[in-house]
């Protein structure tokens, strides 16, 4: 894995393997940014499910002002800790996604949701976002899944890479 664009161009991340997980694809995290390119610029992200952190570090390369990395597993901590050495604004906090998104009062300009593979976390983390109005009046959350979604928001992009699904919702 490495950054593929930005600042940290070419940075090599570290991995690890955990049931239930798995990295992003170069090739998709590449299409994701090419999508989102236009708001991610001065953005407060939230990578949430963060695993290794990659799809954070792309936003921060590309000059995100600040990113929030939210996993619950010990291995994903230390592995976004190593993989942040050196880049500014990467808050890293272990926490369960239910626990912090009923905590946070932080607004955010993206919202990236990767949660672990064949998992169905999205609706109701969608739902707790609206409720909350953790997303600012024009930011959008970004959801890559290994199945179509189905929900009420408008759909800004959406895209299908082999067996991944990259939306869009405003």
């Amino acid at each position: 894995m490495r950054v593929i664009s930005g600042k940290y161009k070419g940075k090599i991340l570290k991995g690890f393997n955990i049931e239930g997980t798995r990295p992003t694809m170069d090739r998709v995290k590449e299409s994701m940014f090419a999508l989102i390119q236009n708001q991610v610029k001065a953005s407060v992200v939230l990578d949430l499910f963060a695993g290794s952190g990659q799809l954070g570090i792309e936003a921060l390369s590309n000059y995100c002002d600040k990113c929030y990395f939210i996993d619950n597993n010990n291995i994903a901590i230390e592995t976004i800790k190593e993989n942040t050495k050196g880049i500014d604004n990467a808050i890293i906090i272990k926490s369960d996604y239910k626990k912090y998104l009923n905590e946070t009062n932080i607004k955010y300009d993206i919202i990236i949701l990767d949660p672990p593979y064949k998992s169905n976390y999205i609706k109701e983390i969608i739902d707790i976002i609206d409720e909350k109005k953790l997303l600012n009046q024009n930011g959008i959350i970004v959801c890559e899944t290994d199945f179509p979604l189905e929900i009420s928001r408008k759909v800004y992009k959406s895209k299908k890479y082999g067996q991944k699904y990259i939306q869009i919702y405003y």
